[in-house]
C-alpha cells in the first residue's frame, strides 16, 4: 500500500527577510505553516566564521516536529554548504552524506536515504550555481551520484536550482528516470517571476498536488517562497 507524504523546499536566505532583519523565529513559523514531512533548506548556515546555523538547533527541537539529518561537519551547523534536510520525528535516517559537485561558487548538495512508514525514500537537497554551464555539470554529477548508489529507490531532488526555464541544464533529466514537478514561480517573493526553486521526482513517485506556500509571514521571511509537493511512495 502506498504512503502519502508532503515534501517541501525553501531557500531561507540565512533567515534574513525582506525587511533586512535576521529572524529565525519567523522562518520557524513559516516552516510550521507548511507542515511538510520532509524539508530541504538552502542558505541555512551563515557563510563566514564558524558558519553556525541561521536556525538554532535548540529552537528547531523545541518549536518544530523536525530534526535535521545529521551531517556532522561543523558543530554549530545543521547543513553542508548551506544545504540541510529536515525530517519529521519518527522518520528513520539510514544513510546521509554530501554529494561532491564541480563548483564555481560555494555550492553543494546533500543526500539522505530514509525509511518513511516502512517505505524507502532517497532525498537530495541542492543549491546550484548561477552559471548555466556549471549547473549542467552539477546536475550530471547529481544524477551520477544517484546511479552510483548501491540501492535503487524512489528519489526526490529539491532545492534552488537557479534555473529560470525548464530547458537548459534541466534538459539533462531527459536522459534519466526523473521528471520535473510543475510548481509556480517562487522568486522574487515581492513579485514572483522565476521558477528557481524546483522539485524533481523519479518516475515511480506519484505526485498528487504541488504549489507555493504563500502567507503574510512567507512574503516577508526570505526572498524565495517555499514550494511543496504531495507525493505517494510505495
Amino acid at each position: 500500500m502506498s504512503h502519502a507524504i508532503k515534501v517541501a523546499t525553501y531557500n531561507i536566505r540565512k533567515a534574513v527577510g525582506l525587511d533586512q532583519r535576521r529572524d529565525p523565529a519567523r522562518i520557524i513559523s513559516v516552516l510550521n505553516e507548511i507542515d511538510a514531512d520532509i524539508i530541504t533548506l538552502q542558505e541555512v548556515d551563515r557563510r563566514f566564521g564558524a558558519r553556525v546555523s541561521a536556525l538554532p538547533l535548540a529552537m528547531l527541537e523545541a518549536e518544530t516536529p523536525w530534526t535535521p539529518v545529521p551531517l556532522h561537519f561543523r558543530p554549530a551547523a545543521i547543513g553542508w554548504h548551506g544545504n540541510a534536510i529536515l525530517v519529521r520525528k519518527g522518520i528513520e535516517v539510514r544513510r546521509a552524506e554530501p554529494i561532491e559537485m564541480p563548483t564555481l561558487e560555494p555550492r553543494g548538495a546533500v543526500m539522505a536515504e530514509l525509511s518513511v512508514a516502512g517505505h524507502a525514500l532517497r532525498v537530495i537537497g541542492v543549491h546550484l550555481d548561477l552559471s548555466g554551464l556549471w549547473r549542467r555539470k552539477q546536475i550530471r554529477a547529481l544524477l551520477a551520484a544517484i546511479d552510483a548508489c548501491p540501492r535503487i529507490m524512489p528519489t526526490v531532488m529539491m532545492g534552488d536550482f537557479n534555473q529560470w526555464s525548464d530547458s537548459g541544464a534541466l534538459s539533462e533529466l531527459a536522459f534519466h528516470h526523473h521528471r520535473l514537478v510543475q510548481t509556480p514561480k517562487s522568486f522574487h517573493t515581492a513579485r514572483p517571476v522565476a521558477r528557481l526553486d524546483r522539485i524533481i521526482v523519479s518516475h515511480e513517485i506519484r505526485v498528487t498536488g504541488a504549489d507555493c506556500h504563500i502567507s503574510p509571514l512567507a512574503k516577508q521571511a526570505s526572498d524565495h517562497l517555499p514550494i511543496w509537493a504531495a507525493i505517494a511512495i510505495g
